[in-house]
């Protein structure tokens, strides 16, 4: 098979993706197994072949990522639960001395979603940014923003978020350093696009979510007392902090002792220790389960106002109910990243591929432009920021050497393209919409228009670091 048919038949495979999951509403993971599965046929490996092939792919993709979407999925019951969020919102709103007060929901959201999947933060900062705009009186169309587009940033782009991590896993990336420059280049984003975009976003009116806001007057003054979201028996911010921060610190550490210390060196064998992904995401679920236990007044009346369980004690909710909570929470991101990297595992397999990447990587296009426009074109067409950046990920890896980039920076390349095109075909656009009270015209505007302008300045960024030798 020539590049060129190979190239049609991935031109196809896209198509017939986009329309089973926007027109047919297929859910995503039936979508992945038929066009897995129709393209593995089509290319020429025959029924029996392909399914093999989408079985190891599906297989191998679960092993590097499924216990740490679990976890992440658990941790974030304890952030709900024990009311870190809040205590973290309250931190920037201290910070910030009541000024810039959309940055209060915006940089929690940055924060949780690191290890957190970004629905969950959604639900998590949403009344959190709702509460904030009554008090101040500011527009949804400025919490909204900078709310959404401080959660799609680190889901993007700085793992142990599944998308991002299984990429960097299949590059086999340093993770440490992976998730030190995705923060970097995300928070670069994150503040550049905020001072680009903040006038324009207040120029619209939006009232909150009324579900959100029952009760809540706008602030007497605007003293930071009268702003701070009222929360009672919630830990202080650096205990709230550490259910996210532990996982990262015990990460980049080991990659740092890997690059710095000697093979032998004990300080190096116990980084490596901790800082395996599923070491590191257990140690924080163990300590967000003492926190919980510290807190657990907060705790049984948050579970019990989430779920309407009045009959579970603290030793049943933090040892059952919050691993209940995050594996109903967790199938769907787990099935999702796995038939995900199932399909990416047909597609590497064509023997076509080597050709299209001889052609691909002795085209004009600067090589970084290559991976980021792959996970662009791929975002636009299926919506899933997972699904994209698996499927661009088995795209770019048999070019990979041929670019000349180094793992990370054409993981982060695909991250910041899946950035790109966050419209209506995405579940996270229609969740989001509804929590910030936004419309569809209003969620292209405040939800897919900072994604872009936040994809762009990554990519920058990242062409920046690179011809600077940074990474």
């Amino acid at each position: 098979m020539s590049p060129a048919v190979f190239m049609l038949i991935l031109v196809a495979a896209i198509v017939l993706l986009m329309v089973l999951i926007i027109k047919v509403k297929l859910h995503p993971v039936f979508a992945l197994f038929t066009v897995a599965l129709l393209s593995g046929i089509t290319i020429g490996f025959g029924p029996l072949d392909t399914i093999v092939k989408i079985n190891d792919g599906f297989a191998n993709t679960l092993k590097g990522v499924g216990i740490s979407i679990i976890l992440g999925s658990v941790l974030a019951m304890g952030i709900q639960d024990t009311g870190a969020a809040k205590s973290i919102s309250n931190f920037f709103i201290k910070l910030f001395r009541g000024k810039n007060l959309e940055l209060a929901p915006s940089l929690t959201a940055f924060i949780v979603s690191i290890p957190v999947f970004g629905d969950i933060t959604m639900v998590l900062t949403a009344p959190i940014a709702s509460a904030i705009a009554v008090r101040r009186k500011i527009s949804m169309s400025t919490m909204g923003s900078f709310t959404g587009l401080g959660l799609f940033l680190t889901h993007a782009l700085v793992p142990p978020t599944p998308g991002i991590l299984a990429i960097a896993i299949m590059f086999n990336a340093d993770l440490g350093m992976t998730i030190v420059w995705g923060t970097i280049v995300s928070a670069i984003a994150f503040f550049s696009t905020w001072l680009i975009l903040k006038k324009w976003v207040a120029k619209e009116w939006i009232e909150p979510n009324p579900n959100f806001v029952r009760g809540i007057e706008p602030a007497k003054s605007d003293k930071v007392e009268d702003i701070l979201i009222k929360a009672v028996g919630v830990p202080n911010v650096v205990l709230s902090l550490l259910p996210v921060l532990i996982p990262v610190i015990l990460i980049a550490a080991s990659s740092f002792a890997t690059m710095y210390l000697p093979d032998e060196n004990i300080i190096r064998t116990i980084c490596n220790i901790l800082g395996d992904k599923i070491m590191a995401l257990t140690i924080a679920v163990i300590y967000s389960m003492w926190l919980g236990y510290k807190f657990k007044k907060n705790v049984i009346q948050s579970h019990q106002s989430v779920t309407g369980d009045t009959k579970s004690n603290i030793r049943e909710i933090l040892c059952d109910k919050w691993v209940s909570r995050g594996l109903i929470i967790a199938l769907a991101a787990l099935l999702i990243t796995a038939m995900g990297g199932a399909m990416g595992n047909v597609l590497k397999s064509a023997p076509a591929i080597k050709g299209l990447s001889d052609i691909v990587t002795s085209s004009p296009v600067p090589p970084i432009l290559i991976p980021y426009l792959v996970g662009a074109i791929m975002m636009v067409a299926v919506g899933s920021m997972t699904t994209a950046g698996m499927t661009a990920a088995a795209i770019i890896l048999p070019m990979l050497g041929g670019l000349g980039l180094s793992p990370i920076v054409a993981t982060l390349a695909i991250g910041a393209g899946t950035m790109m095109g966050n419209h209506v075909n995405n579940s996270g656009f229609w969740v989001m919409g509804q929590f910030f009270n936004l419309n569809t015209k209003q969620g292209l505007k405040y939800i897919t228009v900072p994604c872009a302008v936040a994809s762009v300045v990554c990519i920058v960024c990242l062409s920046v670091f690179n011809i600077l030798g940074f990474i």
